[in-house]
């Protein structure tokens, strides 16, 4: 199709064609790629009127009608057939055909017009929404949407044209509607408020577009702001139109001022399990408490019910120790007894222990239970295991095969026919196991632990003591063994209270001492797969155990066992095998927690020496250095940081582009802020914050800025004790960073002073460069301007003399925002200008749209809103690019701030609802304060006067509880007269 894929209809339906027309848009026709000359306005109508009558024959009367209406000029025939031939001539011979006196397109094929695929894709939406499947049905109704290019028929006239566009206009407005609606469904309120404050100002007589919003409003936490939209819709429909909101919208009014429940966001109902079923065998009995498990129930159930129908069901269940596999085996196995009446077996493999059961004494036990006398079983494991497969030919039998050791143990064991099935537990993931229905089990999610600890330890000491027993609960990790062991010690000490128990729980060092009751022992537990390890995956086991943090990479992992990736990742698949750690994600691993402390317990009592375990954090270190290292440079060309930070011996991970460098920081946040936090205590505090300061993108961008923050508050407490000037002025550089993103600018000032003072004392030049230049930044927030132009100067000249163009760059653009808060709007412009063209010459695009968000405020103040709007545009995408949310919502206000300048309410009120969403939970109190008056003045131009009151209203508040000055602008805005 010269070059273009061939269209279809969607589904994969239809054969290719070659001619493809839009009408959802400008009238418009392309064969392949190419578009086609569709000739004057009317040619164009008389096209539009042919392909919306979907390949009925339109006659030339009907077309005269729809082309001039009641008026048609006297030659109005001539013209139809002028313009009939002409299109002929510019689509393929059989496209347009002449019959019975008019004319009709046909043989264009499935997917032809966008008008029909996008009513494909709408019913399509509509038969995956009947079956459940909003995401599905969300997906094909943004693709529908997808196929407007604009105004439909734009530019096209005649009355048939006029009213055509009225009612797909009518039906666009429906399928967002309807798409919105399931944005809601799915949680996603906070994110449609932009788009609903858009359209209620384009649309502000639909009420359903109104009731969206009260609903997104409401569910993001925006009472106030709910109840307003409807009463400005109230007003308006009086005001236009004489009449009252219609019943829906008024009830929803009457359920949020009654907080109504059932308005909630929405989420699914938990799965029920299956009801039990009663009759005894060899299993064992179940516990009375069983908790929780419903998916894990239900699917294992689902997989035995299959039994009749297939060859054999078998599901094997995979976990760490103590988490419970014979447990839910058993109750699952309890509850499937009526489906195989001929009988259940059960047999302890013992495969975690030294000594593992043998398959053909197991088989000896099952031929006995089964009806076999002693004299006719045979000795060979594989004859008996020829017989146990012709006992159980024609039988329905449950065969439970609990704590295999291996694939190998278990194959002999499993019946042949149909009919039957196997249930079997183990440590270790029976991948090679033909046929098996894999299952791996996980720890218990909080609710359920919290039940099952109620259960043991009884309803009124958990009711007094709730937060406590979350504690407990958390400390056990959620496994149910550990959880069992806790409560099971709680019940038989009636002085104790939870609490008592949460703080023996709350020192890790004691804490699987304290997990053991009778004969129950986490500790034991995990000692009975640990002793069943190899050497080389006993010694992955113990210094993985050493790594804080979520979860480790791969090649993080390398680096902890100084060993190649290939090699490493063997041995990490192998613990994943055993059960004892957890594949995150591909390439990622981790422990569960009680794990980790059983893993750390054995590298203090089992590795030798002991300063392969310091060398082994000092290679995680130094990799996580090198790689941050590289990652900050690729993202800051030029920056001399990078020259001056701590020399690494282990190498990092190079990256081929700048994306592929933030994937793998924000992907190893967790778990690089946590190896900072362990290494400051352990004579490695100098490295750990220099890769505080090489990973600052954590903390700029909002994300991890709250982990980050502690991680540098650690890092201060002990260069502090260490009497480390160097370190100190560098992790106060840190942290001035953190409390300016969190607008904390107070805090942000007197910890710039100190990392001055400290850089100073310490000769560290980088310090000493970006101190003034944040304590410039801190001014220009609390209007402290000649201050801030003189610590600007100084961060100028110090950049200069230590050849660091990105730094100078980043002055001068701060030294713009300067002179434009104190009038030099001229001067604002060529310093950003200046700013821009340093960093664009080091290809530094991060900083850059640093550059062009100063260039932005300093346009606007000039007038030169269509160049402030480009600038502003282009650092927001390079934000959004760069994952730097907090610049990207401050960026998204400063447009609303263009668009109120140019008089575009409507865009102004989108773009401060996305900053507003954005900055959620990130920025501080004063930045939000900032976009809701912008907001609020949106509103009000756009004739939402009840709303924007009540963000001024908010916005006042926060800037009172700050003592900040913007609270007199606001109370100015909140005057009658200002509303009016």
């Amino acid at each position: 199709m010269d070059g273009v894929p061939a269209q279809r209809r969607p589904g994969g339906a239809g054969e290719p064609v070659t001619l493809r027309f839009g009408v959802l848009g400008p009238v418009r026709a392309w064969r392949g790629g190419e578009p086609l000359a569709t000739g004057s306005p009317q040619q164009r109508a008389l096209l539009a009127a042919l392909l919306l009558r979907e390949g009925r024959t339109a006659t030339a009367a009907q077309l005269i009608d729809a082309l001039w209406g009641e008026e048609p000029p006297s030659r109005a025939l001539a013209a139809v057939r002028t313009y009939a031939s002409r299109l002929r001539k510019a689509l393929d011979p059989d496209v347009l055909v002449s019959e019975s006196g008019g004319y009709a397109i046909r043989s264009v094929g499935d997917g032809a017009l966008d008008l029909a695929v996008a009513q494909d894709l709408a019913a399509e939406a509509e038969k995956a929404r009947g079956a459940g499947d909003l995401g599905r049905a969300r997906e094909s109704l943004a693709r529908a949407l997808d196929q407007w290019d604009g105004e439909a028929l734009a530019g096209v006239p005649g009355p048939y044209a006029d009213a055509q566009r009225v009612r797909l206009e009518e039906w666009r407005l429906q399928l967002l509607e309807s798409r919105l609606d399931m944005d809601l469904e799915q949680g996603c309120h906070a994110e449609a408020v932009s788009e609903l404050t858009a359209l209620t100002a384009a649309h502000p007589l639909r009420e359903r577009l109104r009731e969206l919003l009260m609903l997104a409003l409401y569910r993001s936490g925006r009472q106030a702001e709910a109840l307003a939209v409807y009463a400005d819709t109230r007003r308006l429909l009086a005001d236009e139109l004489g009449v009252d909101p219609r019943a829906g919208l008024r009830e929803l009014q009457q359920r949020i001022l009654a907080a109504d429940p059932g308005l909630a966001e929405p989420s699914a109902p938990a799965a029920e399990p299956p009801a039990a079923l009663v009759r005894p065998a060899q299993l064992p009995a179940t516990v009375p408490d069983f908790t929780g498990r419903a998916s894990f129930v239900a699917e294992l159930s689902e997989v035995l019910a299959s039994a009749g129908g297939r060859v054999m069901a078998v599901s094997a269940l995979a976990g760490i120790g103590g988490v419970g596999k014979t447990t839910l085996a058993v109750h699952v196995a309890h509850q499937a007894r009526s489906a195989f009446p001929d009988g259940q077996l059960y047999v302890d493999l013992q495969g975690a222990g030294s000594r593992a059961a043998e398959p053909e004494t197991v088989l000896g036990s099952f031929l006995r239970a089964l009806g076999t006398p002693d004299a006719a079983i045979p000795d060979s494991l594989e004859e008996r295991a020829a017989l146990y497969r012709s006992m159980l030919d024609g039988r329905r039998v449950l065969v439970l095969l609990d704590n295999a050791r291996d694939a190998a143990q278990v194959r002999p064991l499993l019946p042949g026919t149909d009919g039957c099935a196997a249930l079997v537990t183990s440590r270790a993931r029976m991948v090679d196991l033909a046929g098996a229905h894999l299952i791996d089990l996980d720890v218990m999610s909080p609710d359920e632990a919290l039940s099952l600890f109620t259960k043991i330890v009884g309803e009124e000491r958990v009711a007094a003591e709730r937060e406590a027993a979350l504690d407990v609960v958390a400390a056990c990790g959620f496994l149910p063994l550990a959880i069992r062991i806790a409560a099971s010690r709680l019940a038989a000490r009636r002085t104790w209270t939870v609490s008592v128990l949460a703080a023996k729980l709350g020192d890790e060092r004691r804490r699987l001492d304290e997990l053991q009751a009778g004969d129950l022992a986490v500790k034991a537990t995990f000692e009975l797969g640990y002793g069943q390890l190899e050497p080389a995956q006993a010694r992955a086991f113990r210094l993985l155990g050493l790594a804080e943090g979520p979860d480790i990479s791969l090649a993080g992992a390398a680096a902890v066992l100084n060993l190649a990736a290939e090699d490493a990742e063997d041995l990490l698949e192998s613990l994943v095998d055993m059960s004892l750690l957890e594949s995150a994600a591909p390439g990622r691993y981790r422990f569960h927690d009680l794990v980790r402390l059983y893993a750390r317990a054995c590298a203090e009592r089992d590795e030798h020496p002991p300063s392969e375990r310091e060398a082994a954090m000092s290679r995680l270190l130094d990799f996580y250095l090198a790689t941050a290292a590289g990652v900050y440079a690729m993202e800051r060309p030029g920056d001399r940081l990078v020259d001056h930070l701590e020399v690494t011996k282990y190498p990092g991970l190079s990256f081929s582009d700048r994306h592929a460098a933030q994937d793998w920081l924000y992907a190893e946040a967790g778990a690089l802020l946590s190896c900072v936090r362990r290494s400051v205590g352990d004579g490695r505090l100098r490295r750990a914050v220099d890769l505080l300061w090489a990973a600052k993108d954590l903390a700029e961008s909002g994300a991890n800025a709250r982990e980050y923050e502690i991680a540098a508050n650690a890092a201060l407490e002990r260069a502090h004790a260490a009497r480390d000037a160097w370190a100190a002025g560098r992790a106060l550089t840190t942290l001035t960073d953190v409390h300016m993103v969190a607008g904390r600018f107070d805090q942000a000032d007197a910890a710039a002073v100190e990392a001055l003072r400290m850089a100073r004392d310490a000769a560290d030049p980088v310090a000493s460069c970006w101190a003034p230049n944040t304590r410039g930044i801190i001014a220009i927030y609390q209007n402290r301007h000649a201050e801030g132009e003189l610590h600007l100067n100084a961060a100028i000249d110090n950049f200069r003399a230590n050849g660091n163009r990105p730094g100078e760059a980043s002055a001068l653009c701060n030294l713009s925002r300067i002179h434009l808060a104190t009038g030099r709007v001229d001067s604002a412009i060529a310093l950003a200008q200046q700013g821009i063209d340093i960093y664009d010459g080091m290809g530094n695009a991060l900083r850059g749209a640093n550059g062009r968000y100063a260039l932005g405020l300093a346009l606007t103040r000039s007038g030169e809103l269509r160049l402030a709007a480009e600038s502003l545009r282009e650092a927001l995408e390079t934000f959004r690019d760069s994952r730097q949310r907090l610049w990207e919502g401050m960026t998204l206000f400063r447009l609303a701030e263009v668009d109120l300048a140019a008089r575009r309410p409507a865009k102004a009120a989108s773009n401060a609802e996305m900053a507003l969403t954005v900055l959620r939970g990130i920025g501080g109190e004063w930045r939000r304060g900032l976009v809701l008056t912008v907001l609020g003045r949106a509103l009000n131009g756009i004739g939402q006067t009840g709303r924007a009151q009540v963000c001024w209203r908010e916005a006042l508040g926060i800037y009172e509880d700050l003592d900040a000055p913007e609270a007199d602008e606001v109370r100015g805005l909140l005057t009658p007269a200002a509303v009016a």
